[in-house]
């Protein structure tokens, strides 16, 4: 079907909502497709393109997506993409993700846009690969649906872009299969990076407890006056909702927490990331009652002693998102970290052949992370 594809107003948003509820149910996580007044203010978003599909003989609202990214990144999400039940198989979600990316990375508003995709069945992501976006990782049990799903993280990066990374020394060993992996995936080198032992976990008394402050509102004014410099952290469409603190106030570790998909991004920590590096047990704890049942942090690849520290609290290398970051005339690659306290169970997911090296290499690293090592006696 060749739909009548244009932008979305809030006239749309009635219609909008009956789409994602026929497509989703009532366990769509984000509010995108839930909220009136979040779905309001991001079609009126400079920094949001949203498109709408509409049948060309009735009219009627067929399928939606967006792409948002915010002010002062080059970072976009391709989210929402969703198309009514009846008017799947007819390329709809790749009519749609091709305009939207056309109207950014082809206009060269954005470096990269990325899309974390249901690995519930293959479709999801042939559409994306199909319009130019590759596998970057796992990340497992990343969101409460229905059920734990897995999603898949996809990016399509603008032309020239991956040529212009910056190079990087050194990274822990264990994250080694996770860049030949994507070496394979994306035609990128790491050739010249050296996998080197990771520090030796550092011992202590046990950490005190964790005060956790819940007010959002507060919680951004009190980010934007501990980071007025947004050079200082990067996370990219992730505003702190949640604050974690030791008693005596001597660091914060600012997370963007989403009990309704069950999930959570560590952000930043002030005065510096490496002063919470001691506590990440028990901030994932704490999380954890929280809601959270899935917990990641996105780590700058030539950061070998925070993924080191990372990996020494159970976090697994997930994905890798090469030139992320752009710093001048470079782009900095960053590693996706997470760590889940349900059961993992791969039965249900349903890989494409290009995300398939990525999940045997997360199964891997997994089980190097979490299996004895069996001695064989002589």
């Amino acid at each position: 079907m060749t739909a009548t594809i244009e932008q979305a107003t809030p006239a749309d948003i009635a219609d909008l909502r009956q789409l994602y509820y026929a497509v989703y149910g009532p366990h769509y996580p984000t509010a995108l497709g839930t909220d009136p007044a979040e779905m309001s203010r991001l079609i009126q978003d400079a920094h949001t393109l949203w498109f709408v599909a509409r049948c060309p003989r009735t009219g009627a609202l067929a399928g939606s997506a967006a792409i948002h990214s915010e002010a002062g990144s080059r970072v976009g999400r391709l989210e929402g993409l969703a198309v009514h039940p009846d008017q799947r198989g007819t390329g709809l979600a790749g009519q749609l993700t091709e305009a939207l990316c056309a109207g950014t990375l082809d206009a060269g508003v954005l470096d990269s846009v990325y899309a974390t995709v249901r690995t519930v069945s293959a479709g999801p992501q042939r559409v994306v690969t199909r319009n130019g976006f590759r596998p970057l990782g796992i990340l497992p049990n990343a969101v409460e649906l229905s059920s734990r799903e897995s999603l898949a993280l996809y990016a399509r990066h603008s032309p020239g872009v991956l040529d212009r990374r910056v190079p990087v020394a050194e990274v822990p060993a264990s994250l080694l299969p996770l860049l030949r992996t994507a070496e394979a995936s994306l035609d990128i080198s790491y050739a010249d990076t050296r996998p080197t032992p990771s520090p030796p976990t550092p011992t202590g008394s046990a950490p005190a407890p964790l005060e956790i402050i819940d007010a959002p509102a507060f919680v951004r004014r009190r980010f934007r006056a501990q980071f007025p410099d947004t050079g200082r952290w990067f996370y990219p469409l992730h505003t702190p909702n949640i604050l974690l603190t030791p008693e005596d106030g001597s660091f914060e570790v600012y997370a963007y927490l989403n009990r309704t998909g069950g999930y959570c991004a560590l952000v930043t920590a002030h005065p510096d990331p490496a002063a919470a590096v001691g506590w990440l047990e028990p901030v994932t704890r704490t999380l954890t009652r929280a809601g959270a049942g899935y917990v990641e942090a996105l780590v700058p690849l030539e950061q070998h002693a925070a993924l080191s520290a990372f990996a020494a609290q159970g976090f697994i290398a997930g994905a890798l998102y090469p030139a992320m970051r752009r710093d001048g005339d470079g782009f900095h690659d960053y590693v996706v970290m997470s760590r889940t306290t349900e059961h993992i169970d791969f039965r249900g997911v349903v890989v494409d052949p290009p995300l398939q090296p990525f999940l045997d290499s997360y199964v891997s690293a997994w089980a190097s992370t979490h299996l004895p090592v069996r001695e064989v006696a002589s």
